[in-house]
């Protein structure tokens, strides 16, 4: 099966960090947030990547498991203490590829295929569910004023706004 096979038989919409996407499963339990807000407990999504598509750098409130599932392998970079961090979400966990990884609440992260070719497919689970009010794209200019000495991978996985 190749991606837009994919594409079509789980039935997924383009998503706006890139990439494709469809909701799986939504919990029905609600637990309260901060501000008094509630959200399910939890979400689940299939996200895919296919060629030289990329999730640009975003952040949510709730802590997110990527789950990998086939394709190739996915490179998750993520700024933390003032660094970026690259994880291999992939099936080559002999030579350092891991199959789930946790994005912690409130880390900007980004996505992409390794080798830009292909199709990637994974399941993401965010817990307090996933909730678009809680879903932060990056604006270049603001990413770069935090993170000057990081601009040039800041330009490779923001649009220019």
């Amino acid at each position: 099966m190749n991606s837009k096979d994919l594409i079509k038989n789980l039935n997924l919409l383009p998503h706006p960090e890139g990439g494709y996407y469809k909701e799986t499963y939504r919990s029905e339990v609600l637990t309260t947030i901060i501000d008094g807000k509630t959200r399910n407990t939890c979400t689940a999504i299939y996200y895919l990547l296919e060629g030289d598509d990329k999730s640009n750098f975003h952040r949510l409130q709730s802590d997110e498991m990527w789950f990998f599932h086939q394709g190739n392998t996915i490179e998750i970079l993520t700024i933390q203490n003032n660094c970026i961090e690259t994880y291999l979400l992939g099936n080559d966990i002999a030579n350092g590829e891991i199959s789930q990884l946790l994005i912690p609440a409130n880390i900007w992260f980004a996505a992409k295929i390794k080798i830009k070719s292909g199709y990637s497919l994974v399941s993401c689970t965010v817990s307090p569910g996933f909730d678009f009010e809680d879903f932060e794209l990056a604006r270049r200019n603001e990413l770069s004023l935090e993170f000057p000495h990081l601009i040039e991978i800041i330009e490779q996985f923001t649009n220019n706004q």
